[in-house]
Order: structure tokens, then sequence, then C-alpha cells
């Protein structure tokens, strides 16, 4: 039997399993339908199936949420066979590793250009996707092509072998993985309250804003969800707890909403990044400049870790906020479900607004409640 180990390096995790002599299957012709499926069916025919339960078995230990185990699944690829030698391999091996992991994958092709999809159900908003039998299939790597394929340009080939399994790709992040590889940097956050100032440093890993690279544009309820590194939390939200101690509910969130504010500089994702970005909590304090999305995103997530408050996400059509409900508060509420929420606007505005003050451009135009949180 000739299998070697082979070693990969993710996120700090050295992580060995066997491959077989059998799977070195080379990929040097055109992309076609049959030489696709040749190379999928030999690999099929391989003893692949050692490599795909230490990969099930890591993600199982780990628990690692389907972006993660991706970023696992494009790691043990490159592996195999890197990006920079043979693209069109590369990302077949991630097709094949997909699908003997239980999701459904299917690629796409047009003369060179090779698209790797997933099934998923979640609206995702930056990348292409399109439908079969009423099922969603999403685009994982058109990064590769800059974000950049004509699809008017001339109709795509699709490759569904029937194979693979049933699980939905999902986009949630509910956890970050614990990173044993840290590239750690220290970013003050500073403002002024009520003629006080206030500093913080604020501990960032560079590793966890590399994960998040080509995370994709996803739905509001996802994107506030994603909660803050170990790390991050510990440098930050203890610290925060205790410039709120002995305030009212309503008075620490007062200052949470201006130290969102304040802490960071505004730009609009299209002026800033070229292009709309939903960024969350952690990824605000990495990059320079923020939207209100990305405010709100920080707002709610530091909100939730501190009070643990009911809250909804209110999206207008040119604006996101954040409502909070309090027992009693000053100000118009908002009504939703029978109980009562006041906007806390974390964006800075051109007047300084209160708990309860909504902009007075925003007060005639339709919202709708794109997430509502309630504590258990």
């Amino acid at each position: 039997m000739d299998r070697s180990v082979t070693v990969i390096d993710f996120y700090g995790d050295s992580l060995q399993f066997p491959v077989d002599a059998s799977m070195n299957v080379p990929f040097e012709e055109q992309l076609s339908k049959k030489s696709i499926s040749g190379f999928y069916e030999h690999l099929k025919n391989s003893l692949y199936q050692p490599m795909i339960q230490t990969l099930i078995q890591y993600r199982d230990q780990k628990k690692l949420d389907d972006w993660f185990y991706y970023q696992l699944i494009r790691t043990t690829a490159e592996k195999l066979s890197p990006k920079a030698v043979n693209y069109h391999r590369y990302t077949l091996f991630k097709w094949f590793l997909l699908n003997e992991s239980g999701y459904s994958s299917t690629t796409r092709f047009r003369n060179d250009t090779l698209l790797l999809y997933v099934r998923s159900e979640e609206v995702i908003y930056d990348v292409p996707y399109y439908m079969k039998d009423d099922q969603q299939y999403v685009c994982l790597n058109y990064h590769d092509y800059n974000s950049n394929v004509n699809f008017d340009a001339m109709s795509f080939t699709t490759l569904a072998l029937g194979v693979g399994g049933t699980n939905r790709f999902s986009y949630k992040v509910t956890s970050l993985p614990i990173l044993k590889k840290n590239n750690y940097t220290v970013k003050q956050l500073q403002f002024d309250y009520k003629n006080k100032d206030y500093r913080f440093n604020v501990v960032l890993d560079q590793q966890m804003q590399k994960i998040f690279t080509n995370y994709p544009v996803v739905e509001y309820a996802s994107q506030f969800s994603i909660p803050l590194s170990q790390t991050t939390y510990n440098s930050l939200i203890p610290v925060l707890r205790e410039a709120v101690k002995g305030m009212t509910h309503q008075q620490g969130v007062d200052y949470l909403m201006q130290f969102t504010r304040s802490a960071f500089l505004f730009e609009t994702d299209t002026k800033a990044y070229g292009k709309e970005r939903r960024l969350s909590a952690e990824q605000t304090l990495f990059y320079e400049y923020s939207d209100c999305e990305d405010r709100s995103a920080f707002f709610f997530n530091i909100i939730k870790e501190i009070y643990n408050l009911p809250m909804i996400v209110l999206s207008y059509p040119t604006h996101i906020t954040v409502a909070v409900h309090f027992e009693h508060a000053t100000g118009t509420p908002i009504v939703y479900n029978g109980e009562q929420y006041w906007v806390c606007e974390p964006t800075p505005q051109k007047k300084n607004l209160k708990i309860g003050e909504i902009l007075p451009a925003l007060k005639k135009q339709p919202y709708e409640v794109v997430y509502a949180y309630k504590p258990f």
C-alpha cells in the first residue's frame, strides 16, 4: 500500500491525514464534461475515505461552522494541488472534498473559467448563484476571478454528477475558531463623553481578519450574530462593563452609543472599499472606516454582551439603525410585536441624537425590522 502522511497547518493546529497514492490524479486537459467527470471518477475510485474521515472528525471536534470548514477544505486542497500550479485541479479537489463531506456541490465552466458552487438556502448578496429544481447554488470561488465574470458573454455548462450529500451550506457564524498561530496588534479607541476623555486599547488578531477576507455580504441576522473572538472580547468587553458600572441601563446604553459613534471614522463602503461590505463587530474594529451597517452590528454586539437587552434592527431605504427595549425611557418608542423599543442611533449625525430620537429625514420613511433579538 503506497500511502503517505500529509500535514497541514490550520491556523496553528497541525492536522495529519493519510493520502494514498491513488489520489494523485492529474488534470491537464481542457475543461469539458468528459475531463471533469473523469477526474472525479478517478478520485472516487481512490482510497480517499481516511482523509475525509479525518477532516470531518476535526470539524465535529472543533465544532466548525461551514464557513470555517470550507477554509479547512481550501487549505487541504492547496496541499494536495497548489492553487498557483494548477488552478483547475485545485478547484476540482475542493469540489470533491465538499461533496464527499456531505454537501451538494457543482461546477460550471466556460472556456478557461471554472466556477465552484454549493447548495445553500440563505440569501447572499454579492456572489453569483443559480437555481435548479427550486434549489439554490451559490458560487464559492467568484473572488478568484476578481469578482468579475461576464455571465452574459456566453452561457456556462453546469456539471452536477448526482454525487455528494444533502447538507445545506450555511454562512452563519455562531462561534469563532481558537487560533493558535496569532499575530496580535493593539488598536487604541478614543472618545469623549460628557467632557471626559476615554481611551481603550483593544487587542486584535490579524489572523481573524484573514479568515473573513472573502466572506460575502450576508443577511443582517447573520452579520449581527457573528461574535467577537475571545482575545478581542477579553480586551474590550470587561473594560466597557467597568466603564458603565453603576449606571442605569439607559445611561449605560447612551454611553455605549456615544462610544460607537465617536470611536471610528465614518465612510460609505463604496468610497472606502469600492463595493458594498457588511462588517462584523470585530471587522469593524480592524478597519479604519465603517458605515451605518457596520456600526449597528458593533453596537448590537456590545449591548448584547454587556446588558443582553431585547433589540430590533431597523432597515430604512438608505439607513440601518438599532432600537433597544427598556422598561422605561424617554422619546418616542417603536412598537414591535406589542413591545416598545427606543432607537439608539450608533452612527454619527449632524445633530447629537438622544435615545429615542430618530433622524428627521427618516420619520416619514418606511422601515423593515430585519432582525429581532430576544434573550432566552
